[in-house]
């Protein structure tokens, strides 16, 4: 079980880093391949939207994937 949960950690970690890499504060996905993105305050539309939701996914199991190697470590 100790395994499981160390894999699923390192899983969720990378993930998240990603998820993080992406979502450029202001920038949009746009802004990665050098689109002028117009504004600072925009609405998340399509993709953007998703990575947002993923990222808040992937860090709330994250949370709960440490806890759990926490509780079972005692």
């Amino acid at each position: 079980m100790t395994k499981f949960l160390d894999i699923a950690l390192i899983i969720t970690s990378v993930g998240l880093i990603l998820g993080v890499i992406l979502q450029s504060k202001g920038a949009g996905l746009g802004g990665l391949t050098g689109a002028d993105t117009g504004g600072v305050f925009t609405a998340r539309r399509g993709i953007e939207r998703i990575l947002f939701w993923v990222t808040i996914v992937l860090s709330v199991v994250f949370f709960g994937l440490v806890l759990a190697i926490i509780i079972r470590g005692s």
